[in-house]
């Protein structure tokens, strides 16, 4: 994360401050620049031409509902919200600027600082339940680190929007240490005038530890849900798993599934390779797996003949199917025609879109064909586990 700093220790901040409205001003008016923005503002910029927004403009900032802002934060995010407070609100600076904390969509579902800031920040429509992505509000370091998919600092005219110019902002991503899955940012801003260069250092670390905390707590459930099943566990013969509500693995018996399957749900057959096709049975807090009869072996066809993909795993006479998007029967199709030697991140960006540079998109997706899939799919390449047999029904 290091090195994304936007101003080096020892600016004149007022100085640079003017320089880069000077050089804004000329960049996207079309005039001769005195310098060059950044390669990140340079980027940021550019999308915001091609979306034709205006810098002297001011994007929507319609609110979400609180009883929506509430929904939204019903997510790990939450388990996390104190330790974040913590980290960033403890500094003698703290009554200088705002933590906020926004969702993976950029919909802001905390907001913390001095009132005197929050006044000011009100005036931006930088509050609770506002959208503030690149395409709503400009360049700003919410909207960027999730468009780049990085830490993002912006000082003043770094911003599109010439009424953000009196602000820095500092935003680092904060990804779902299980799956690689972004769960939101987590932003640091103020006044531009009082940008502390340890404020990169501050928000790093916060979210490091907060993607820490996050794994712990995991780990920890998942032990909470094995000593829990204990009694079913020391009762039940033959293989089975032992798994969250996520699908995630607590114990195994008999069987070297990895880490995941795919979420159960009452009632409804899944298929893991090893066991065949089972019948979850709920327990308390999570999952009792076991074969629903017939082979272990898992014979797949995937149907991409009909109006809506569908894949349908057998293993003897117990069938389970599962209806898919265009995309995901996609990505399925090419890891079958990879065969085991699978696909890098890289290599199924390229075979979807043409170029390696949508590999961000690509973990996402497989994250969440993984929660509906579960084991079927391998990482590290990507690729069909071991053990599944899979065939494809195309269209005549």
């Amino acid at each position: 994360m290091g090195g994304f700093s936007a101003v080096e220790p020892g600016t004149d901040l007022s100085v640079h401050a003017r320089e880069l409205r000077r050089i804004h001003d000329a960049v996207l008016g079309g005039a001769r620049s005195p310098g060059r923005p950044r390669a990140v503002v340079a980027r940021s910029w550019r999308r915001m031409i091609e979306l034709g927004l205006d810098p002297d403009g001011a994007g929507a900032r319609d609110p979400l509902a609180r009883t929506e802002v509430e929904r939204r934060r019903a997510t790990p995010l939450a388990w996390v919200i104190d330790d974040l407070r913590r980290a960033l609100t403890s500094v003698a600076d703290a009554s200088r600027f705002l933590l906020v904390v926004t969702d993976a969509d950029g919909v802001i579902l905390w907001r913390e600082g001095a009132s005197s800031v929050r006044r000011r920040a009100d005036g931006l429509g930088f509050s609770e339940g506002a959208l503030w992505t690149e395409g709503q509000v400009g360049t700003n370091a919410i909207g960027t680190a999730i468009a780049e998919q990085a830490p993002v600092q912006l000082f003043s005219a770094e911003h599109f929007e010439a009424q953000q110019h009196p602000w820095y902002c500092t935003a680092a991503p904060l990804h779902d240490p299980r799956t690689g899955e972004l769960l939101g940012v987590v932003d640091v801003s103020g006044p531009a005038l009082t940008l502390h260069p340890a404020i990169t250092a501050l928000v790093e670390t916060a979210v490091r530890l907060a993607e820490s905390r996050l794994a712990q707590l995991h780990a920890e459930r998942l032990e909470r849900l094995r000593r829990a099943s204990e009694h079913v566990i020391g009762t039940t013969s033959g293989p089975l798993l032992v798994v969250d509500d996520d699908g995630w693995v607590a114990h195994r018996s008999g069987i070297a599934v990895r880490d995941r399957i795919a979420a159960p749900q009452p009632e409804m057959t899944l298929a893991v390779p090893g066991l065949g096709v089972c019948v979850p049975e709920r327990l308390d807090g999570g999952w009792l797996v076991r074969p629903a009869g017939g082979e272990r072996r898992l014979l797949a066809v995937l149907d991409v003949a009909g109006l809506e993909p569908v894949l349908e795993v057998t293993s003897g006479t117990a069938p389970w199917r599962l209806a898919l998007s265009r995309r995901h029967a996609d990505i399925l199709l090419r890891l079958v025609e990879a065969g085991a030697e699978g696909l890098t991140p890289a290599a199924l960006s390229r075979a979807l879109y043409g170029d390696a540079t949508h590999e961000v998109t690509v973990r996402a997706e497989i994250s969440r064909m993984r929660r509906a899939l579960g084991a079927l799919l391998v990482t590290a390449p990507y690729r069909i586990a071991p053990g599944v047999e899979v065939s494809v029904r195309r269209a005549p």
